[in-house]
């Protein structure tokens, strides 16, 4: 079975580096408005989750992969914070937190993935790259905790946390040992 790969690729989507520049239904601030879109790289990637996060190698077909690439070990990243959380309050203060820690973006010493993404090549496209980065992240975060926390029991769902120890293409966004 392949993997599912995204569907949002379309021949005027703005690059930055080789990564797509997607629209994203937000209410953070950022480079990626998505006004009046009904599904971004957002849900995709939260949709795919459970089924990619099985492959050891993906195949890169566009440029909107590499950013669904990146929203998915984001969110094993994301999963990993939420399985010490009680709840859905203590949740989105980690998303928080997560999201606006220093990261390193492609090109920078520390990211996991240098060898399938090109560096920004200048000053204001690595700005745009962290700043748009940092909404996928902030959004993830609080969207991930919509899913993985129950409304009812204000607890995390098992079928969410059993997700926690599986490696998408055996990388992780944190360095070892976080």
């Amino acid at each position: 079975m392949p993997a599912y790969h995204s569907n949002l690729m379309v021949p005027d989507t703005r690059l930055v580096g080789n990564m797509a520049l997607l629209p994203v239904k937000t209410q953070f601030k950022g480079p990626a408005r998505g006004d009046g879109i009904d599904s971004d790289i957002i849900d995709e990637a939260i949709y795919f989750f459970k089924a990619n996060v099985f492959f050891k190698n993906y195949e890169i077909k566009n440029e909107a992969d590499r950013t669904l690439i990146y929203v998915t070990l984001y969110i094993s990243e994301c999963l990993k914070k939420l399985q010490k959380c009680s709840s859905r309050g203590q949740g989105e203060k980690e998303m928080y937190t997560l999201g606006i820690t220093n990261f390193p973006i492609p090109g920078e010493p520390g990211f996991p993935l240098n060898a399938m993404y090109v560096k920004p090549t200048n000053k204001q496209e690595e700005e745009t790259m962290r700043a748009y980065l940092q909404q996928l992240r902030h959004e993830t975060g609080l969207r991930l905790c919509d899913r993985v926390f129950d409304p009812q029991t204000d607890k995390p769902s098992k079928w969410w946390l059993c997700f926690v120890k599986k490696q998408f293409m055996n990388k992780s966004l944190s360095a070892p040992g976080q």
